[in-house]
């Protein structure tokens, strides 16, 4: 067996850096890692990248925080974070997060590393079966060859095999050819010695070249027995349809869009262009514009607005209210679903699937008295929840029992205390477009969507399951990724006590990272409250409610804040959460917010 001239050498490292430089080439710049034993090539590979400058690592104790914090990252940049993590339970842990990216089609790369396979299914320390724990949620799965030394030939042509798996790994994460974005899963078997030095070709990876045209210039060397790989991908070869005709909706039908979760600004655009109304979730990314319906809920329930209903254009996943729901799954009214990263929607089982490149409005007259109602119930139903002005007069007047009246209702309003509607509505308003916002799966974001007006500010949430995992860790992701190069915004995070309580260990950052500006701003009501608005709540008595589902709990999240290292508030009013939203963020805080059952 051939080995290479140099202190210790170790075909798994020579491994590990054959897939992470091409990854880098192919525009990976973000690997977020779980430290283990046998993961050590992948991982000092890994820093050696980050001390050259290639990469930005992350580096998390737990796997299921590592999983959501690069699914923020690709969730906010469009391109997969790398997760690398050692054998066993190590790799269960990244199923949350593959799941989510699965379900609403988020890049994510998993590079899990393993035993060599003669100690699968042998009672092995740290062993079980690897590959296919994530099938059917990816998008490309490859179990690799254990990497070892043998003539230069095979060497070389192991080299090329690494670089052509890291080539459709990320062209299946981006949904080139499949469509849409997702995970995928690399296994990565190794044997002692785990790691060595540096292959003596390893430099820092230049910008990022051909990946087609590497496969290519390997062909010869390629051999079947190690890797039948699918064809990579180009620096500019980007997700696309081959048929560039635009689908074409005619203006005819009374006519809604729907914008669910990461429908995004085309939905607004859309909802322009044809002059239709706009129902548009606070998690869409398309909550602006002169079309948009307030209090859409009880305008879908009105017969007269949704119950006339012949038509629904659909982007995004919907998901928020049983008003959308119930109007996609009637089989009386035509939906059209486009494109979108997540699964196919149909919830009637004739819904049409549009998967074109672009949407156009056919020729035709507006039906303007069908939008004309929607913007006028739209108009009546707007609410206003920014405190009143003070009033100037009676607080200059000479007159004192002017003076006083205006002095104790600016007091009453300074003094009143937070509901979960001014809590959403200053969370909302402190938001502006170079930030981003958060939502968790909790029940403010319901109270968000039902009463938030238009704002063009970019939204992100965790929608593809609408679990409470990771939450915090997703956010983290998508603050790391959004504020790199100095650019400016604070990532805000709205979640309830539950959801921050499940995701805990997202509140652990290494001391040598870069801290994020990242608010997290906690409505607590000391337990799931959600349930109060479902059926269970009129079925349960108190005491199963309680244990069961509302789970009431006694933390003190000023004490996690102080272990984790976050500067936390507690605030009670509005213009005391006013403040603290607004006042300059140079790192990590914590803003708890309680709330009343």
């Amino acid at each position: 067996m051939s080995r290479p001239e140099r202190g210790l050498a170790s075909a798994a490292t020579d491994a590990a850096a054959a897939l992470l430089t091409r990854l880098v080439e192919l525009g990976v710049s973000h690997i977020v890692l779980s430290p283990g034993s046998r993961s050590q090539a992948l991982a000092l590979v890994a820093a050696e990248l980050e001390r050259r400058g290639a990469i930005r690592l992350h580096v998390r104790i737990d796997e299921r925080v590592a999983g959501f914090t690069a699914l923020g990252i690709g969730r906010e940049t469009g391109m997969p974070a790398a997760v690398v993590c050692t054998s066993g339970t190590a790799v269960a842990n990244l199923l949350p997060a593959a799941l989510e990216a699965h379900h609403a089609g988020v890049p994510l790369l998993l590079l899990t590393a393993d035993r060599p396979p003669e100690l699968r299914g042998v009672g092995a320390n740290q062993t079980t079966r690897q590959p296919g724990m994530f099938a059917p949620n990816v998008r490309f799965e490859a179990d690799l060859p254990v990497p070892q030394y043998a003539d230069a030939a095979e060497d070389a042509e192991r080299g090329a095999m690494f670089r052509r798996v890291a080539e459709d790994a990320v062209a299946a994460a981006l949904g080139v050819g499949l469509r849409p974005p997702g995970p995928v899963h690399v296994n990565l078997p190794f044997r002692e010695p785990l790691a060595g030095d540096l292959p003596a070709w390893f430099g820092v990876p230049g910008p990022a070249g051909t990946a087609t045209e590497a496969s290519e210039e390997s062909e010869d060397e390629a051999s079947g027995a190690l890797y039948q790989g699918g064809g990579g991908i180009g620096e500019s070869d980007l997700p696309d349809d081959p048929d560039d005709r635009p689908f074409v909706l005619e203006p005819g039908p009374r006519t809604v869009v729907v914008a669910g979760a990461d429908a995004g600004p085309g939905a607004e655009e859309l909802a322009h262009a044809g002059s239709w109304p706009l129902i548009a979730e606070i998690v869409s990314g398309a909550r602006f514009g002169r079309h948009l319906v307030h209090g859409y809920r009880a305008l879908l329930r009105d017969a007269e607005l949704g119950g006339r209903v012949e038509r629904v254009v659909v982007l995004g996943h919907p998901t928020l209210s049983r008003e959308v729901t119930a109007l996609l799954s009637d089989p009386g009214v035509e939906v059209i679903a486009l494109r979108g990263p997540g699964e196919p929607l149909n919830l009637n089982g004739s819904t049409t699937a549009v998967d074109a490149v672009a949407v156009a409005v056919g020729p035709g007259e507006a039906d303007r008295a069908w939008l004309g109602a929607w913007m006028q119930a739209s108009r009546e139903a707007m609410v206003d929840l920014a405190p009143p002005a003070p009033d100037a007069d009676g607080l200059s007047s000479a007159v004192p029992q002017e003076r006083l009246g205006a002095i104790a209702a600016e007091l009453a309003v300074v003094r009143a205390p937070l509901d979960r509607a001014a809590l959403v509505d200053a969370v909302w308003r402190a938001t502006w477009p170079h930030d981003r916002l958060v939502f968790g799966s909790s029940r403010l974001v319901r109270v968000a969507d039902e009463v938030l007006g238009g704002k063009k500010v970019p939204v992100h949430a965790n929608r593809g399951l609408a679990g409470i995992d990771g939450t915090v860790a997703t956010a983290t992701g998508i603050a790391v990724a959004s504020q790199g190069e100095e650019r400016p915004g604070v990532t805000r995070v709205l979640l309830g006590d539950l959801a921050l309580l499940h995701d805990v260990g997202a509140l652990l950052l290494p001391p040598g990272e870069d801290e994020p500006r990242i608010q997290v701003v906690v409505g607590n009501d000391h337990g799931g409250t959600i349930f109060d608005g479902l059926e269970v709540a009129g079925i349960a008595g108190a005491e199963a409610m309680d244990r069961v589902l509302l789970t009431p709990h006694a933390v003190r999240l000023e004490h996690l804040a102080l272990a984790y290292g976050w500067e936390y508030r507690r605030v009670t009013t509005r213009s005391a959460l006013d403040q603290a939203l607004t006042s300059p963020v140079g790192g990590r805080q914590l803003i708890e917010v309680p709330l009343e059952r």
